[in-house]
């Protein structure tokens, strides 16, 4: 860049920049630090240069710079931008992220530096950005739109909108440069008027609870970690979301709302929280660092709703907010205390049903005539209902849910017809002593109040609905009319549509026929009554036999005949058979459990959840142990086999060749030759792991001879697989594919094997192997499409990475590293080990980074990294096929 000899004067353009995270940085590279910090000022300055632009002063991880030309700057910051993620930083965490500002105008130099205010607002436009992030003023737009020449390579300007920048009066509108290179998504702008909160828009209006709000509030004031506890359905969510709006100014850097109740496991707490402080997960660190880091010096309020969803962790996260800010506050709603030092549990009682003093209604009455009006198509109710309905509001204990249930009724009923069958439904409640009780309760049975309120609807009921009700509550997730049949004696239509109007099931309208779901806290209370009934037992049972069906027909077809097994039909089965599972491993038949762990084998171990399998077959075993149920030696050993397989797919070898002599013994004993040869059939893959490739050769030889003669040759195709790559990893690639060529028949007469294609994969490694790149695509792109079709999709990653070698190998290295990160990240989902081929993937990887260098393979691999599995297969299978390639042999000219 220029010397300060040549200030530009006038209309000026200044910049700056600085490293997004510096302390965090220098802190992680320690000596390492400096290198890179002077790297960084390097490609900023070669960049910056070519606009000529005037270098001001350096200051620590800071660059000022002055341009006579707003557009060639822009562009400028681009280039810069753009270097800085290609360079070649000493690791991906050494990567400085810089964010830079720009603003234009009027200022002339004095003495070799400027004083205008310009300089101020630039620097608080700098201020505003995010690493990677460039931002400028409407100032600076307003030039470039003048300039007789435009921004290039398809940059534009995005219109942030108006901000307010500190120690400035009025708003700035901002704008973000977008260019090719760059990333787009970034956080809201660090302006002072960023949004005060994300507390969620409410769509009802809220009702009374004045001095619940008031409390809560006089606690947030005075506690840092307030958690508001109560039962289900008793208001906890509303009430914190009212208190906290409420008070939005006392905290400078807003009020935070993070729903957890979605959250799908813990590790996910974080990424959630993180998301609704407008924050980006950072490579190298921990989510919950960069929160603590985020929090450290501000003073905000964190809503977290429905904690108890993923209790650990989010006891672990308010620990750790607190500690590390101390002018952070949390208020939580849970069902039950988080339990972390410090914490003011506060429970929420119910709606008053007391009349207010003024002589107005008490909160619960006045919530129910609200809700009753809007579910009457908002014709107010009559004076003449009132009295009515505050016997309701009594008998249900003023509990939010159980108004808001009672009101849907009045769609119905008349409010005195509602009034009588409430007092039916609670006469043999003392509501006295069950308010009592509760404060003392065991978690359990926090549950009561949510109880009386089902109760009333459930009371209702004739007989024939009544137990419908209660036997629907063994399944775990939405039923079609069909299962509702099998569970059902007689017609279940009446009692199913008395259900559905009456809101105990949902009716859910699908593409071909219609679900009914229960929701959870019902589901409860009808298990709760199926047991009190006597019929827990029956239910059980025929649920688990459905199950059994259900599972079976997912092998054959309508009229009973094996097909090609896809795993999807097992994906809406599986949270029933797991219910199924916990039935038999408690008070139910194991053997059965056996069978119903059978049915999810494949499944478990296509969908990354081995070691789900394996802790149901540890608990049936213990089950078998403590009952003594019988089982036949034939089915103990299809158990332990599919034990072994598991443990060898979690990586743990010791047991899978514990378990699978285990298996053999048992198999010996029910003298069954194709049981035994599977078994010895899988025995090779744990001693390749082990390194004894000899000693799996011997025994895939000896196991496919043994079959032979034996005539189940089609059950030790898993020994023909391992020997097939056995062969292949010491080059012996004729023998290899002989080898297969003759599986093939054996592969297509197996309905559980031949969806995976396996013979095809293994014929695409050895024509990888050959450099027969129109073979290899030929195989591989058919056991892509079948084993996708078909839902094996830890097959699918295996195949992925072939395809990604078959790009290799044929110069398309872009679409390469693109699959290679795309079968990685699946592989990640799915919990799975590298597999059979993964030194060899390992290898390929290397080659081909080291063809495309660091920065391009790093970054196509993360561009794959980001694909659905489906949109992996999608890229793979558009690869155009080696023939229509030019210069293919094929459809060249032959003269």
């Amino acid at each position: 860049m220029s010397g300060r000899t040549h200030l530009p004067s006038g209309l000026v353009t200044f910049l700056f920049t600085d490293i997004e995270g510096s302390t965090r940085l220098a802190q992680m590279l320690g000596a390492g630090y400096r290198p890179v910090l002077q790297e960084h000022r390097d490609v900023i300055r070669r960049a910056l240069s070519k606009a000529d632009g005037v270098e001001l002063f350096t200051e620590g991880d800071s660059l000022f710079v002055a341009f006579a030309d707003a557009t060639a700057a822009l562009a400028a910051c681009a280039d810069a931008q753009r270097e800085l993620a290609v360079h070649d930083w000493p690791s991906p965490e050494a990567r400085p992220k810089v964010r830079m500002g720009l603003h234009t105008g009027f200022a002339e130099p004095y003495g070799g530096e400027y004083t205008s205010p310009e300089v101020h607002r630039a620097a608080r436009v700098a201020a505003a950005a995010h690493g990677g992030q460039v931002l400028c003023s409407a100032a600076t737009a307003a030039r470039v739109g003048l300039a007789d020449a435009p921004l290039e390579d398809d940059a534009w300007l995005l219109d942030l909108g108006l901000h307010r920048l500190r120690g400035f009066d009025g708003c700035e509108r901002i704008f973000q440069l977008v260019a090719p290179g760059l990333d787009r998504q970034f956080p809201r702008p660090r302006t002072i008027d960023a949004p005060a909160h994300n507390l969620p828009v409410q769509t009802t209006r809220f009702i009374g609870r004045a001095s619940e709000r008031a409390a809560v509030r006089d606690l947030i004031g005075r506690h840092r970690l307030v958690t508001v506890v109560g039962a289900g359905g008793a208001g906890k969510t509303r009430v914190a979301i009212e208190a906290a709006g409420e008070i939005v100014e006392r905290f400078r850097d807003g009020v935070w709302f993070a729903d957890l109740s979605a959250v799908a496991n813990g590790d996910l707490v974080d990424v959630s929280v993180a998301a609704a402080l407008g924050l980006r997960p950072e490579p190298g660190r921990l989510v919950a660092q960069t929160i603590a880091d985020h929090v450290r010096d501000r003073r905000l309020l964190i809503l977290l709703d429905t904690s108890d969803a993923q209790l650990p962790a989010a006891r672990r996260l308010v620990a750790r907010l607190l500690a590390t800010g101390p002018q952070v506050t949390v208020l939580a709603t849970s069902r039950e205390p988080l339990g972390v030092a410090g914490e003011l549990v506060w429970r929420i009682p119910p709606l008053s049903v007391e009349a207010a003093s003024g002589g107005g209604f008490s909160d619960a009455v006045a919530l129910l005539v609200d809700r009753a009006a809007a579910a009457r198509g908002g014709r107010p109710v009559e004076p003449g209902d009132i009295a009515h309905l505050t016997r309701v509001a009594s008998a249900l204990e003023g509990l939010p849910l159980a108004l808001e249930l009672a009101a849907a009724r009045l769609r119905l009923l008349s409010a005195a017809q509602l009034a009588d069958r409430i007092g039916d439904v609670l006469g043999t409640l003392d509501a006295g002593s069950r308010a009592a009780d509760l404060a003392d309760a065991p978690a359990s049975d926090r549950h009561l109040t949510m109880q009386a309120a089902v109760d009333w609807s459930y009371r209702t009921l004739d007989p024939r609905a009544a137990r419908l009700l209660r036997w629907l509550s063994v399944f775990a997730s939405p039923v079609d009319l069909p299962a509702v049949e099998w569970l059902h004696d007689g017609d279940p239509l009446d009692p199913l549509a008395t259900l559905v109007d009456k809101s105990l099931l949902q009716a859910e309208a699908g593409a071909t026929s219609a679900t009914y779901r229960m929701l959870d806290p019902i589901r409860a209370y009808a298990a709760r009554l199926l047991v009190e009934a006597g019929e827990e037992e029956s239910a059980r049972e025929r649920h688990v036999a459905w199950c059994r069906q259900a599972a079976h027909d997912a092998y054959v077809d309508a009229d009973g005949r094996p097909v090609t097994l896809s795993l999807y039909t097992l994906d809406p089965l599986a949270d029933e058979l797991r219910a199924a599972l916990h039935w038999t491993v408690t008070r139910g038949s194991a053997r059965q459990g056996l069978a119903l762990a059978g049915a999810l084998d494949q499944w478990w171990r296509e969908r990354g959840l081995v070691r789900e399998g394996r802790m149901w077959l540890f608990r049936l075993y213990e089950r078998i142990s403590a009952t003594g149920e019988p089982v036949p030696d034939a089915e103990l050993a299809a158990a332990y086999h599919m034990h072994s397989l598991h443990a060898g797919a979690d990586g743990e070898t010791v047991e899978e060749l514990r378990f699978s002599q285990r298996a053999e013994s048992a198999a010996r004993r029910a003298g069954d030759p194709g049981l035994i040869a599977r078994i010895l059939a899988a025995r090779g893959v744990p001693l390749l792991e082990m390194s004894r490739a000899d000693e799996a050769e011997r025994v895939a030889r000896d196991v496919i001879r043994w079959s032979e003669e034996q005539g189940v040759a089609g059950e030790a195709i898993a020994a023909v697989y391992t020997l097939a790559q056995i062969l292949w990893r010491r080059d012996a690639l004729d023998e290899a594919a002989d080898l297969l060529a003759s599986a093939r028949p054996l592969e297509n007469s197996r309905p559980l094997d031949r969806g995976r294609r396996t013979v095809d994969m293994l014929l695409g490694m050895v024509a990888l192997s050959r450099g027969d790149l129109v073979a290899a695509h030929d195989h591989l792109i058919v056991a892509l499409r079948s084993r996708m079709t078909h839902g094996f999709h830890l097959r699918v990653c295996e195949t992925l990475n072939a395809v990604a070698v078959r790009c290799s190998l044929a110069g398309d290295a872009e679409t390469a590293a693109r699959l290679f990160g795309a079968a990685q990240a699946a592989r990640i989902r799915l919990r799975c080990s590298p597999g059979a081929f993964g030194t060899f993937w390992t290898e390929q990887q290397a080659n081909l980074r080291s063809t495309m260098g660091d920065a391009d393979f790093d970054a196509a691999y993360a561009t794959g990294a980001t694909l659905t599995l489906e949109e992996s297969v999608a890229l793979a299978l558009t690869i155009e096929h080696p023939d229509l390639m030019a210069g293919s042999i094929r459809f060249s000219t032959v003269e």
